[in-house]
């Protein structure tokens, strides 16, 4: 099995396909590699000889053609540049989304990572009453009005009165009106 730059080639591949596995060397340059070694491209890895793997790793050398660690080392250093610097690209970057002007609307996913809904919390539908349960309007901590417009001074009076500082709300949608903590379910009065 030939060892190129750190990287065990896979040895039923031919010699033009398999130094694309080195990371930094593609397609091209691999087939570029192999014509100035002078190395048949359809030779299979395992056939390769030490001597054409050595030809083909001192190509890589005086070529200075960055691969593997260095050119890892050489895009995470440019990124942190960016990022110093205060760039779109580095903005783009440090909060992780795409940084070459595609749409996040939809779609990034492999950027961004898998969804997070925002928005509100969906109020619990109320249980289909079972024949010896309680409603909610029963509890002790709702109470029920009347809305109308002769009853609302005395209405708002009424919840201050009862809120104690609790989160409330009334619902005006009915003829009577229940109100309760934002934690326990809402009943209203059919009217």
């Amino acid at each position: 099995m030939a060892r190129i730059s750190g990287v065990d080639l896979p040895k039923d591949k031919r010699v033009d396909i398999a130094l694309a596995y080195v990371y930094g060397i593609g397609r091209k340059l691999g087939s570029d590699i192999i014509t100035e070694a002078q190395i048949d491209p359809a030779t299979r890895v395992k056939n390769l000889t030490e001597s054409e793997v050595n030809k083909i790793s001192t190509i890589i050398s005086t070529r200075e053609i960055r691969v593997e660690g260095d050119l890892r080392r050489d895009i995470q250093a440019s990124i942190r540049r960016m990022i110093d610097i205060g760039s779109y690209r580095g903005f783009r970057h440090r909060r992780n989304l795409p940084c070459r002007g595609q749409r996040t609307k939809t779609n990034a996913r492999t950027r961004r990572g898998r969804r997070k809904t925002v928005g509100a919390a969906r109020a619990e539908k109320p249980n289909a009453a079972a024949p010896g349960a309680k409603s909610a309007a029963s509890t002790t901590d709702c109470i029920a009005w009347d809305t109308s417009p002769s009853r609302l001074p005395a209405l708002a009076a009424s919840v201050e009165a009862w809120s104690d500082s609790r989160p409330a709300f009334i619902k005006r949608s009915c003829s009577a009106v229940v109100l309760g903590p934002i934690t326990h379910e809402v009943a209203v009065s059919p009217q």
